[in-house]
């Protein structure tokens, strides 16, 4: 009968042992529960803060982000450009250059939405920008792909106007640069230029005796000879130096010993009746060419005397023979 008594006793002492626990666990659950609602709290209010100072970060940046993303859209169109450049030079590469462009114009789309939303943060800017740089990277490996001799004149940075612009600038620099140093080379070149002065051209006559003397006789005229100076030139060029002599008769014909007697100038080949070599040292040389008719008759009349040297004409001359 007493064992009877004692079990309900215990039972109940199990059920206020699970009841208690359960109680605690309760509690337990509760306190957690309520730290944790706390600390979300905590955590809403912060990134409401965060979001607050972002907000006030990018107004305040607004005037710099827009100028960032002027220059994000002058590099996207500059690298549009540069494709439309090298598909021109590789039409087999243009599927892929396509796609590429495709990408880039989708960039920009993404840009302008931002821009027009109201939306365009320096953390927009900055990821636009990361995006940009791989798709420059990729570009570059086209352009050393298509042309690794770089005979393709691109731009590849975003300031185009301004490079462009001193890139014409440089142009216009070097065409003055060249004009004027092709106006100093032609100062130069005629500076250096010789002169033959007092010259004096006479026909020749030999006497009994085998002297030479002056004649105007075309009948008695053995030898021409023409006599003058070479001027003092201290630019031109010294050293040994050939003196043509060109005597053309009334008829218009140079006199020639030889047929092959020519030389060249910068008009061409020009015939010549005689030549003697000098020793040019910037200084004046004076000197004499003697023709030498070799039994020809000389024609009456006029007849015109041309000085040549280093390809030019230096002087000129006329007699008469009668």
């Amino acid at each position: 009968m007493s064992e009877n008594i004692e079990k309900p006793k215990s039972n109940n002492a199990a059920f206020m042992a699970i009841i208690l626990l359960l109680l605690i666990g309760m509690g337990a659950m509760a306190y957690l529960w309520s730290s944790k609602k706390a600390a979300l709290v905590d955590c809403g209010n912060e990134k409401t803060a965060l979001q607050a100072d972002m907000d006030g970060m990018n107004q305040m940046m607004e005037g710099y982000v827009g100028n960032m993303s002027n220059d994000l859209k002058k590099d996207f169109q500059s690298m549009l450009d540069t494709y439309d450049a090298l598909k021109v030079k590789d039409e087999n590469q243009a599927d892929s250059i396509n796609q590429q462009k495709e990408k880039i114009k989708g960039l920009m789309n993404d840009l302008e939405q931002a821009k027009r939303s109201g939306r365009l943060t320096a953390r927009t800017i900055a990821q636009l920008r990361r995006e940009n740089e791989t798709l420059r990277n990729i570009m570059k490996s086209y352009v050393v792909q298509i042309d690794s001799l770089n005979t393709l004149n691109i731009k590849l940075h975003s300031d185009l106007d301004e490079t462009t612009n001193q890139l014409t600038s440089t142009t216009a620099e070097k065409e003055e640069y060249k004009k004027e140093a092709a106006q100093n080379a032609d100062l130069v070149k005629k500076g250096s230029k010789l002169q033959a002065l007092s010259i004096s051209t006479v026909g020749l006559r030999m006497k009994l005796n085998n002297m030479p003397e002056p004649t105007n006789k075309a009948k008695n005229c053995v030898q021409i000879k023409s006599s003058f100076t070479v001027s003092e030139n201290t630019i031109a060029t010294a050293g040994k130096k050939t003196v043509y002599l060109q005597v053309i008769d009334p008829d218009g014909k140079t006199l020639q010993s030889r047929a092959s007697n020519t030389f060249q100038a910068d008009g061409g080949a020009i015939a010549y009746s005689d030549k003697k070599e000098i020793d040019y040292q910037n200084t004046s040389v004076d000197m004499s060419i003697f023709y030498d008719m070799q039994g020809q008759e000389a024609l009456k009349g006029n007849y015109k005397v041309k000085i040549y040297c280093d390809g030019n004409l230096i002087g000129t001359d006329s007699f008469t023979l009668k």
